[in-house]
Order: structure tokens, then sequence, then C-alpha cells
């Protein structure tokens, strides 16, 4: 056999959305300050997160906008990258879910690489969170027939990992 016919297509993993996530509670202050520093990191618009259920303990009420997030779809290694590199391109492996999620914290926003400190938005940190998935995945969310995925082609923990680890990171 030829060594194009020993890999499967079907079994290359790909990033298929990184979402940014900033959570800021009940200030409309650092809410502002988060939707700016999302809008500097990346070219889509981000939105803000409502919420849905009262909390009396927490002083939240429905429809309160309590934090910011912005989804990326397309182009994503790079910005992949910048965010890796500000975690030293470390990780540990409960950053790791058991479906080929991974997720992580970036205590202060000047660590990315191409982010200068603004004194406006003064230190905020967010949470980055990736999903990957394998040629083939749409077959579960399509409208028409849409049908279970085979355990063998789910994204398992160690699949992610191996990933990771091939591009570069350490995972701990």
């Amino acid at each position: 056999m030829t060594e194009k016919n020993k890999t499967n297509p079907m079994k290359e993993i790909k990033i298929e959305k990184i979402t940014l996530n900033l959570g800021v509670g009940k200030s409309e202050d650092l809410l502002k300050k988060g939707l700016i520093l999302l809008q500097k990191l990346t070219p889509i618009k981000p939105v803000k997160t409502i919420t849905k259920k009262r909390i009396p303990g927490w002083g939240l009420r429905p429809g309160l906008a309590i934090g910011c997030k912005v989804t990326i779809r397309n182009d994503c290694n790079e910005l992949l990258l910048r965010l890796l590199a500000a975690k030293d391109n470390m990780l540990d492996e409960k950053n790791f879910d058991d479906n080929g999620n991974f997720s992580f914290g970036i205590p202060e926003y000047i660590d990315i690489k191409g982010l200068d400190y603004d004194p406006e938005l003064k230190i905020i940190g967010l949470e980055a969170a990736v999903t990957l998935k394998r040629p083939g995945f749409r077959v579960k969310v399509r409208k028409i027939k849409s049908t279970s995925l085979g355990s063998s082609h789910k994204v398992s923990k160690e699949d992610t990992i191996m990933f990771v680890k091939g591009l570069g990171i350490e995972v701990r």
C-alpha cells in the first residue's frame, strides 16, 4: 500500500470553531470594555450574553447583560496559535473534555501577541473554548435525514491531545 492509502482523510481533525467569552457580571462599564477588547482581537462583531434566570442572591434578573462572546469559524489556526502562545504553549490535561473540545483562560489580554496595553481597558482576562471535528460531522446536525455518529468517528480526548501536540503545544 502507498502512503496515501494508509491515511484516511475522514479521520483528519479540524477546528470547527473558537469561542471567546468574557464574563463581567452586572457592570456595564466592564461590559463595554469587554466588547472593545473582543472587537480588537477578532474582525467579527461580539454579542452580549443575556441572563435567562433570576438569581436574587447574585442580583441577576432575566434580560440583564452579564458578558460578551464571539465565535470564529473561519481562519481559526492563526488565532489559536496566538492564544496558546499567551499560555506559554502549555495546557493541562484537565483543559480537555471527552467530546473533542478544550478550553483555557487567559488572565491578561496583554499576553496575546499583537495586542498592546490600552489604558482605557485596564487589565481584562478572557476564556477561549475550541471545538474540533472530523469531516462528516454534518450528518449529525443537518435537517434532512440527520443520524448519529459512530463511536469510532467521534473525536476523543486522546485524539484532541494528539492534535494539540501536533501544533507544538505541551500537555501536562
